[in-house]
């Protein structure tokens, strides 16, 4: 009531303005300022894990309940940004470097059972006389039925020197044996296959599958290699189909393979300026004339597109096969302690023409959460170093385009449910040997060998216009309209049903060629997959097509295409 009086003088009442004005400042200062906000919330979530710690009703598990809730904040922004745990390293290492310590071998699962899977050429697992297809029951006396594969892969993975015992089933004799096996420190090679190819075996063809360290050597390595076998040589064929990318150093090394030293090959930009860096070649160019073809898809991303955007831009080879992934950020590791890491994005990064080709733009969400690709009318046009035109936003765009065929149903059905793996397996215990990776192929009657095999299996499947039926069927019974058209539902059902036995036949081509290649890993292990995949290969067909007529290849480099 005294306050009450005070404001009703006019001194009282400015007075009450001038307080207020500076509480009202005082409150807003310390809630603008981030540092405040973040040690406000530090001390919140602190409080809240003690008072969990302490009062709830069951035990807790303090780093899972940790990770839980890193995860989830991170949720909110890219998915490159990762909170990487202590149990973690081992597999983010692996991703950088290609190495790790183990047996050498992958894991396919069955059921509750798993299986060794593809075994590395030269690994303690083959030297062990593990091979695909050979169950694993038992590590070091314990049972491993009902694992999971990353249960096992713990299991599995060790130090280099270390022993392990493994109890397996041998797939083709079917007897059980105990292994003794000494882990080795398994390399995964970046670049599995390298070949000279085309009808006169003067193209080389490389394969990258990662950017991990030393990949730049290995492929100019290759590369020499084949030059060496091969003098007269009259293209190249760089192939990043499926590459996810990697260390940006690696793509800038893999970039100075082909363009001279000294070359701008991407600029970064992010929040701190003095974090910015420009990416040039750093030595001498293997070969800056030969023709050069880059293949891509739409899994090719990141250091892959660093790549295929700069010998774009720089105009100096063709790129061919379908629009790459579109991811254009820039990621390093920091440190947290104990041996935890964030993983972070901290630039986006640009291609020589000036370009960005980040496809999604996690900075904007749609109200639902989701993130949308860049619209085309958003999309910013740049030059390429002749004056051709490319486009900003939506991954790097080829100079051929040309669409993957789709997977089959009845194709992806008999890769998940392991009877392409299944029935490989069965053929390498009848077959000791094979012909050239290359060269190899069922003949018809094979093939009806196996498709004879599988009559008798499961392999049911749903076509995607079948369960767009089952769903509009539910829409009808929930809004009430079933019952009057139960009888064209049945109808439409009865013409739409496929027959398992005639979609075999009309994907025929495409069923023997996954079966061909689980084959030939049998007998030459991953190189011997790609070897024998090239052979179908139309983005391949059509490299090769272009390195034979420079005619073409160079028009193609011309202003205004």
């Amino acid at each position: 009531m005294i306050l009450l009086k005070k404001l009703k003088t006019a001194k009282g009442f400015l007075a009450g303005v001038a307080l207020a004005s500076v509480a009202f400042f005082f409150i807003h200062a310390r809630t603008s300022d981030p540092y405040f906000e973040i040690s406000k919330n530090l001390d919140i979530y602190t409080n809240l894990f003690k008072e969990l710690n302490t009062y709830y009703v069951d035990p807790i598990e303090p780093g899972k309940l940790v990770k839980t809730g890193v995860d989830a904040m991170l949720d909110d922004l890219d998915p490159y940004t990762n909170y990487i745990t202590e149990s973690d390293i081992e597999e983010y290492e692996f991703m950088t470097t290609g190495k790790y310590g183990g047996i050498g071998a992958s894991m396919r699962r069955k059921g509750d059972d798993i299986y060794i899977g593809d075994v590395y050429e030269n690994s303690p697992a083959q030297k062990a006389g593990l091979h695909p297809g050979d169950l694993i029951e038992a590590i070091d006396k314990q049972n491993v039925k009902g694992k999971t594969i990353d249960e096992l892969s713990i299991l599995l993975k060790g130090s280099p020197g270390t022993q392990i015992n493994m109890k397996v089933k041998d797939a083709f004799k079917h007897t059980e044996s105990d292994k003794l096996i000494t882990r080795g420190e398994i390399e995964i090679s970046s670049v599995p296959y390298f070949s000279l190819i085309g009808p006169q075996n003067n193209i080389a063809y490389v394969r990258l599958t990662q950017f991990t360290q030393g990949c730049g050597r290995q492929v100019r390595d290759a590369f020499d290699s084949l030059k060496r076998a091969q003098p007269g040589l009259k293209g190249l064929v760089l192939d990043l189909r499926n590459n996810p990318g990697g260390l940006l150093d690696e793509a800038v090394n893999v970039c100075n393979i082909f363009v001279d030293k000294g070359q701008v090959v991407v600029n970064t930009r992010g929040k701190i300026p003095d974090m910015d860096k420009e990416y040039k070649t750093p030595g001498n160019v293997w070969d800056k004339d030969i023709p050069l073809t880059v293949l891509v898809n739409h899994s090719s991303a990141s250091a892959s597109e660093i790549v295929a955007g700069t010998m774009q831009d720089l105009d100096r080879g063709v790129i061919i096969g379908e629009r790459s992934f579109g991811k254009g950020l820039v990621q390093i590791t920091r440190p947290l302690g104990f041996n935890a890491r964030l993983k972070l994005t901290i630039a986006r990064y640009y291609t020589p023409s000036g370009r960005c080709i980040q496809a999604l733009d996690y900075a904007h969400r749609n109200a639902d959460g989701s993130v949308g690709y860049m619209p085309d009318s958003l999309k910013k046009k740049f030059k390429t170093r002749i004056g051709r035109t490319v486009l900003s936003g939506g991954g790097v765009e080829p100079d051929i385009h040309l669409k993957d065929e789709p997977m089959s149903m009845i194709a992806v059905t008999l890769y998940t449910k392991n009877y392409l793996f299944d029935y490989a397996t069965e053929y390498a215990s009848q077959h000791p040997t094979i012909g050239p990776a290359d060269k190899f192929s069922l003949t018809d009657a094979e093939f009806n060998q196996f498709a004879k095999w599988i009559e008798n299996k499961d392999y049911s499947y749903k076509t995607e216009t079948e369960e767009g039926l089952d769903s509009l069927k539910r829409m009808a019974i929930r809004e009430k309209y079933y019952d009057d058209a139960k009888d064209e539902f049945e109808s439409l059902k009865n013409k739409l049903s496929h027959d398992k036995k005639q979609d075999l036949l009309k994907h025929k081509d495409q069923v023997k060629q996954m079966l061909e290649n689980e084959i030939a890993s049998r007998y030459y292990f991953v190189r011997g997959r790609i070897a024998q995949g090239l052979q179908y290969d139309i983005e391949l067909d059509k490299a090769l097509a272009l390195l034979d007529k420079q005619s073409e290849y160079q028009a193609l480099l011309k202003p205004g295409k």
